[in-house]
């Protein structure tokens, strides 16, 4: 009788893995993601090993995160999807959920449990902001600013603020093409007490009054688009002070050993992870469905922050964190969340820029062609 039942048992575990295997999937993925160290850091961790397990599959990559909204937007006014799985910030994952682009989930079906048996959502937790999100990483965008060009007699700068300081610290800045962050550093800097910033943006008034703030250093600033770019424009000599993700400064700081430092104070936490575009076709589903359960389980999550320093989303992949894969230094210290680089943060606000972020953009770029 036991034999029998264990004879059941065994079939019906066949039957069902023969089912999953038997599901139709295609054999190539077309990944979204910022291209530069990041996106290398997700090839390493997470694409690398699913090849290995899975020879016949190809994937490739674009690297057009920053415009995701509006190519998923044209994508689905055409009825052309030709993406597979897109690597934004929340608040776009926010957005893209809102217009019905990104595909809502359940993380129970669609992400691995914890190796102790936590569930996917209880081990996500507050990271899951939108039921579209499918986090990653924590990171930041902070300072870098080249060592070698401190003037003479001068502390190195240390505070936001000293991204005005035109007099102490001549030279070019670099600021991103875009509202989000400039705005924020610019009404701090002009005064406004940290906890009432979105407050303040949320007015016209406040929004004039950031952009008056951004007009004292307009003429000395480059305005970048890829993350890419600060970090080159250091390494150049061509700017004395840039902002740009945590992890691009780790690289050319640690990794292209140039005479950069990092200025940590007022950096702005973010969440960065994937999104399934609405309207994928069966196969492409499942294959993305496959391998999403494979790159955000508690290991894979883990071995992302040995080759850039951002912060695994996952609570079980934090432990797992030590030192970095090639260059052998222990990675903790090089987190925005360490405590020694978080003691002022700014918390990016994913609600507010998710119900702004169209007008004050229109408002920025304006500003910028002026």
């Amino acid at each position: 009788m036991n034999l029998t039942k264990t004879l059941l048992a065994s079939t019906a575990l066949t039957v069902a893995a023969g089912a999953v295997a038997a599901q139709e999937m295609t054999d190539s993925m077309t990944l979204v993601s910022w291209g530069g160290a990041y996106q290398e850091s997700q090839q390493k961790a997470y694409v690398e090993p699913y090849l290995e397990d899975n020879p016949d599959v190809s994937v490739s990559w674009d690297e057009s995160s920053a415009e995701a909204v509006a190519r998923l937007r044209a994508m689905n006014e055409a009825g052309n999807i030709t993406w597979d799985l897109v690597d934004v910030v929340a608040a776009d994952a926010m957005r893209l959920c809102d217009e019905g682009l990104a595909m809502e989930y359940d993380p129970e079906d669609l992400l691995a449990e914890a190796p102790d048996g936590t569930s996917a959502e209880d081990d996500f937790g507050d990271m899951i902001v939108s039921d579209c999100f499918i986090p990653q990483i924590v990171y930041s965008t902070a300072f870098g600013y080249r060592t070698d060009m401190v003037p003479e007699g001068a502390d190195a700068p240390d505070e936001i603020c000293d991204v005005w300081d035109l007099e102490t610290y001549p030279g070019k800045r670099s600021l991103e093409k875009r509202p989000i962050n400039n705005m924020e550093w610019a009404l701090y800097c002009d005064g406004v007490a940290k906890d009432e910033i979105y407050d303040v943006l949320a007015t016209e008034e406040g929004q004039d009054q950031a952009l008056a703030k951004l007009d004292e250093i307009k003429d000395d600033v480059i305005w970048w688009s890829a993350g890419a770019d600060t970090p080159q424009l250091l390494a150049d000599g061509e700017i004395f002070m840039g902002s740009t993700y945590n992890g691009r400064l780790f690289s050319v700081i640690e990794e292209q050993d140039q005479p950069v430092g990092m200025m940590w104070d007022m950096q702005v936490f973010d969440l960065d992870g994937w999104i399934i575009p609405e309207g994928l076709e069966e196969p492409a589903l499942n294959r993305v469905k496959d391998f999403l359960m494979f790159a955000t389980d508690t290991q894979r999550l883990a071995d992302q922050a040995a080759y850039i320093s951002y912060g695994p989303a996952r609570q079980s992949s934090a432990p797992l964190v030590g030192q970095h894969a090639t260059l052998g230094i222990d990675m903790a210290p090089h987190m925005p969340t360490d405590p020694e680089n978080a003691e002022n943060t700014l918390l990016y606000n994913y609600e507010f820029w998710a119900d702004y972020r169209d007008d004050i953009d229109a408002k920025f770029q304006a500003w910028l062609a002026q």
